[in-house]
């Protein structure tokens, strides 16, 4: 089969995380699932910057149910990503949502089957991104980021970093601060260097989602206790009702910038006009427009909330959709294509522009 007649996969997410701190990156990396599951997107690697290893093993055990693979062994073929966890850091600390990773059955077995036990059953951050976006096709990768920035930021000292990032990523989408200004930001607080260094010097547009776009649009408590009621154990859930005191509507700012990055054609936020953001001394951000500037960011549309509402709680709460591991795709389409081909007469003798 000729590479020029490849069909281009979905688009490959990297989500880039302090996982453990805020509810919303549980109820983002469902959403992420669902969308994986819709064939929508493909969710390619996670890398947490909260230098906890429960963190890293409930963030693995939340992809493992996605993919179908529980502690049962059922579905054991279940698709499960990398996870790179930093070794230093901000917030250390154990939090309560992170105990569920050690929930257990009254026979003594865990509730959520991880493989992560020690810090070499995670990866270095950088390589994990590095890694992750080398192996999409042009363009066809996009890189979500909550939290502080010091991942991404430790991507760009990679050596070249600047031309294999715009080679293979559309744009990065940052689920920080608030716009057009507001409050500080504890994420950015946590590594106010890395955040500004990622605003000056990651080389594709930047569309900012900031905490004002969560608050508008809350994940409602009665859909954790219906919709996700399929499964008599469910790893979000347990996050959800560990994270504080229930019930409450969970603030979505990491689950808007999931689904502005695959679903950013279909218009479901507005976007503000170009511009350049800056970050204070107190972690706060400050947005000011200007026609050459790379930066955006999210707005709330009235019309769409209650749509972008429903979308959050079908996909996020959807069944886990099971796969094989995925082989290259050109792979899969030769093999479709092969397939496809009538048997053998005998023989005689393919948002924001970067």
């Amino acid at each position: 089969m000729q590479i020029g007649l490849q069909a281009i996969p979905p688009v490959g997410i990297v989500f880039d995380c302090d996982f453990g701190n805020e509810i919303d990156d549980a109820l983002a990396l469902a959403l992420l699932y669902g969308l994986d599951g819709k064939n929508e997107c493909r969710a390619v690697a996670t890398t947490i910057s909260k230098p906890n290893l429960k963190a890293a093993a409930l963030c693995d055990a939340i992809g493992r149910f996605y993919a179908g693979e529980v502690s049962a062994g059922i579905f054991a073929m279940g698709r499960t990503l990398p996870v790179g966890l930093a070794t230093k850091g901000s917030h250390p600390e154990d939090t309560p949502m992170l105990a569920v990773v050690a929930k257990q059955t009254p026979d003594g077995k865990p509730v959520y089957k991880h493989a992560i036990g020690s810090i070499t059953d995670t990866a270095d951050p950088v390589n994990v991104l590095r890694n992750a976006l080398s192996a999409q096709h042009p363009k066809n990768a996009i890189v979500v980021g909550t939290g502080p920035a010091t991942n991404l930021a430790a991507l760009l000292r990679y050596p070249i970093a600047q031309q294999f990032i715009p080679e293979r990523c559309r744009f990065l989408v940052l689920a920080s601060g608030a716009y057009p200004d507001g409050k500080p930001d504890p994420g950015i607080q946590s590594d106010i260097a890395g955040m500004r260094k990622v605003l000056a010097e990651w080389p594709t547009p930047i569309i900012a989602v900031g905490s004002e776009v969560g608050e508008a649009i809350r994940f409602p408590a009665s859909a954790i206790e219906s919709k996700f009621a399929w499964s008599p154990a469910h790893p979000v859930v347990d996050a959800y009702k560990a994270y504080k005191a229930v019930p409450y509507d969970a603030p979505t700012t990491a689950m808007a910038a999931i689904l502005y990055a695959v679903r950013a054609k279909d218009q479901l936020f507005r976007l503000s006009e170009p511009g350049v953001i800056s970050v204070s001394d107190d972690g706060s951000t400050k947005f000011a427009p200007s026609a050459g500037g790379k930066h955006r960011y999210l707005i709330v549309d009235p019309a769409q909330k209650a749509k972008v509402e429903q979308i959050y709680i079908d996909v996020a709460s959807a069944k886990p959709v099971p796969k094989l591991p995925r082989r290259r795709f050109g792979q899969q389409q030769e093999q479709k294509q092969e397939e496809a081909k009538p048997p053998a007469a005998p023989s005689a003798g393919a948002p924001p522009k970067g």
